[in-house]
């Protein structure tokens, strides 16, 4: 008698699955309708190497190619794991760790152009997935129509844009690894336009106006501004333990401004600590302007509100000086040295200046007087005296032009 094998239904289906099961060669093969490569990667905190799968290409070749690609750079200890994140997810993230770095007013401006002009077009986008091209087009949609109601957004916006990105894309390579490469550094941004600081007034007005200014109590704040180049914020945030009369300096250690209405003191623009030194005739001012102070103090008595070597630059009850305090006093008085007098005027109205101008003034006089650039960048708390340059370009050009003077001149009297 045969015997005849029996076999069971299910038998057929697992041979023909096994015939159908996608092969693995060279390391690429076709899952469902797209294709997939592994990798070994050795973890470099471990030492241990452990596959890793990448799918969803269209083709074999773009797999192997992909493939090839991802080896190298295995070897090299460069390869970079997938990641679904997207740019908005990982901006919230940038800003968040980087807060305590960052000055309070920068820090608001920083949200703020991440809202309103970065997450709106490229923040859905994963991260790993930003190539030049989209951030250009980004910088061109921004130019044309990125601003209030589709309008155009300025150049200057745009580069600060630009900077926020290239600051963030920055640490996505070097700090969190998630991407080899900066697309923003290779990204065709707009060209910078350098807005030069003009001569608002020359020597002679800024005596003027600190004249008219001169029985405020805030007299001493106009005249630091303009005879330091020091910057409002950085002001109003000194205390008299910064300020050593002796060795005539002042140290500047930090600034302030006002975020959402709210004081906030943080670093200084450079985060950078600096002195600065300070003329007999501003030793005297602040001498007389301590004493303004203290007599203040003895008069509010118990309810002054201000430590006793608190800042500088206090209210008369002892509260720090809200920043918009010192541009508005500006304005009231140079409207009042201009406003006819029982029927005179003056000989020349004075144009308009804000208390940043103060800082202009006292650079553009050095320069032209011949002060050297770096001299200059160290009083106005430029990092690099490039920077000092850039800004004020247009003043040592005239300095050149006058320097090729005076060599002629030395020539002559040496024939």
């Amino acid at each position: 008698m045969t015997k005849t094998a029996l076999t069971t239904p299910d038998e057929p289906d697992k041979a023909k699955h096994k015939k159908n099961k996608p092969k693995l060669r060279g390391g690429v093969m076709k899952r469902g309708m797209t294709w997939s490569y592994v990798i070994r990667v050795t973890d470099p905190a471990t030492g241990v190497s452990k596959p890793k799968w990448v799918g969803g290409f269209a083709t074999e070749a773009e797999a192997k190619a992909a493939r090839d690609e991802a080896r190298v750079k295995a070897r090299r200890g460069e390869y970079i794991d997938r990641n679904t994140i997207t740019v908005g997810d990982y901006l919230d993230q940038w800003i968040e760790s980087h807060a305590v770095e960052i000055r309070p007013r920068t820090l608001a401006s920083y949200r703020t152009m991440i809202r309103l002009y970065i997450k709106p077009h490229i923040g859905g986008l994963r991260l790993q997935a930003v190539r030049p091209a989209r951030i250009t087009k980004l910088y061109r949609d921004l130019l044309t129509s990125g601003g209030e109601n589709g309008n155009a957004l300025g150049n200057s916006t745009v580069m600060r844009t630009h900077a926020i990105l290239r600051k963030a894309f920055t640490d996505a390579v070097r700090v969190d690894e998630l991407i080899p490469s900066n697309p923003v550094e290779r990204a065709k941004r707009p060209k910078a336009t350098l807005n030069e600081p003009g001569m608002v007034w020359n020597p002679a007005q800024l005596h003027i106006f600190l004249a008219a200014v001169r029985r405020h109590r805030l007299f001493a704040f106009y005249h630091l501004a303009a005879y330091t180049g020091a910057r409002r914020g950085e002001l109003l945030n000194l205390r008299w333990s910064d300020l050593n009369l002796d060795a005539q300096r002042i140290d500047i250690t930090g600034s302030t401004g006002v975020v959402a209405g709210e004081r906030i003191e943080g670093a200084t623009k450079s985060g950078k600590s600096r002195s600065v030194s300070i003329d007999d005739d501003t030793i005297t001012v602040l001498r007389e302007h301590r004493k303004a102070q203290a007599a203040e103090m003895l008069l509010v008595g118990d309810k002054w509100r201000g430590a006793t070597d608190g800042y500088v630059f206090a209210t008369s009850w002892g509260d720090p000086i809200h920043p918009d305090s010192v541009g508005w006093l500006m304005t009231k008085t140079i409207r009042a040295y201009n406003r006819p007098e029982k029927g005179r005027r003056p000989a020349e109205p004075l144009p308009h200046a804000r208390a940043h101008d103060l800082r202009h003034i006292h650079a553009t006089t050095l320069l032209l007087a011949g002060v050297p650039v770096h001299v200059v960048a160290g009083r106005l708390g430029h990092v690099d005296p490039a920077i000092t340059l850039r800004v004020y370009a247009h003043v040592i050009r005239s300095a050149e032009v006058a320097a090729a003077d005076v060599f002629a001149t030395v020539m002559r009297e040496a024939a």
